[in-house]
C-alpha cells in the first residue's frame, strides 16, 4: 500500500513542525513548505528522515498563486500524488487594538491568512477530486470564536473566515470522497508570541484557561493526525477545538 503524502505549510517550526514529525512517525511523506528560515526547515526535514519518511523542503509565499502551485507540484513529482494537505501557514502582525493597526500589516494578515489557504484548498481539491481521495485540515485558531479584542482581531477575523472555509468545502468535496476538517488551537507555547512582541503571554494567560496551561505543539499535531487518519474517515466539516477547556 502507497504510503500517504502530505504537504504541510509553515511547516518549518512551531505547530507545523510538530505536525510534520507526527506524520512522519504515522507514516507520511511530507513536503514542507516555508516562507523564510532554511536551516529550520532543513532540521525538521532531517528529523522528518531519521523517523523512516521521505521528504522535501519548498520555499515560497502561500498568498503567492506561483509558489502555491510550485509546493504541488514538487511534492507530487518528488514524493508521488498528495493524498493530504496541512494548510497551517499564518501570521498575526504586531498584538494591538485594531484602531492602531497599520494597512500593511492588515493585508498581510488577510493574504497569508485566508488567500493563502484558499489558494492552497483550492489546489488540493483540484487533485484530490481527480483522484477520488484526500484529506484538509486546516489550522483555525479559538481566536475565531473569542474575537481576541485588543490583541487581534484582524487573525481572529481570518481565522473564522478559515471556519466557513473548513465547513463549506467540505460540502462541496464529500461527493468527490474528500475530507475537510479544521482543528482550532488555543494559547500553545510557539515562537509566535515572541514574534507579535510578547514572549511572556502564555505564562500570563495560562491562570484564565480551565487547564491551566498553554498547550503543546505536540498536543496540536496529534489532533491534526487522527483527522488524517482512517480513524476519522467518517469526519468532514468538523472545527476541533483543541485549547484547553478556553
Amino acid at each position: 500500500m502507497a504510503r500517504p503524502v502530505t504537504v504541510v505549510t509553515g511547516g518549518s517550526r512551531g505547530i507545523g513542525a510538530a505536525t510534520c514529525l507526527r506524520l512522519a512517525a504515522d507514516g507520511h511523506d511530507l513536503a514542507v513548505g516555508y516562507a523564510r528560515d532554511a536551516d529550520a526547515a532543513e532540521k525538521v526535514a532531517g528529523a522528518v528522515r531519521e523517523a523512516g519518511a521521505r521528504c522535501v523542503t519548498v520555499r515560497g509565499d502561500t498568498s503567492v498563486e506561483a509558489d502555491v502551485e510550485r509546493l504541488f507540484d514538487t511534492a507530487a513529482e518528488r514524493l508521488g500524488p498528495v493524498t493530504g494537505l496541512v494548510n497551517n501557514a499564518a501570521v498575526t502582525g504586531p498584538l494591538g487594538r485594531l484602531a492602531d493597526a497599520d494597512t500593511a500589516d492588515l493585508r498581510r494578515v488577510v493574504e497569508v491568512n485566508l488567500l493563502g489557504v484558499l489558494l492552497c484548498a483550492r489546489r488540493a481539491a483540484r487533485d484530490m477530486t481527480a483522484r477520488g481521495e484526500g484529506v484538509i485540515v486546516n489550522i483555525s485558531s479559538g481566536a475565531a470564536t473569542l474575537g481576541s479584542p485588543g490583541e487581534y482581531v484582524h487573525y481572529a477575523a481570518t481565522k473564522a473566515a478559515v471556519d466557513a472555509l473548513t465547513v463549506g468545502l467540505s460540502k462541496e468535496l464529500g461527493p468527490d470522497g474528500v475530507r475537510v476538517n479544521a482543528v482550532a488551537p488555543g494559547l500553545v507555547e510557539t515562537d509566535m508570541h515572541a514574534a507579535m512582541g510578547d514572549p511572556g503571554r502564555p505564562a500570563r494567560m495560562a491562570p484564565g484557561i480551565p487547564l491551566r496551561r498553554a498547550g503543546r505543539a505536540e498536543e496540536i499535531a496529534a489532533a491534526v493526525a487522527w483527522l488524517l487518519s482512517p480513524e476519522a474517515s467518517y469526519t468532514t466539516g468538523a472545527v476541533l477545538r483543541v485549547a484547553g477547556g478556553r
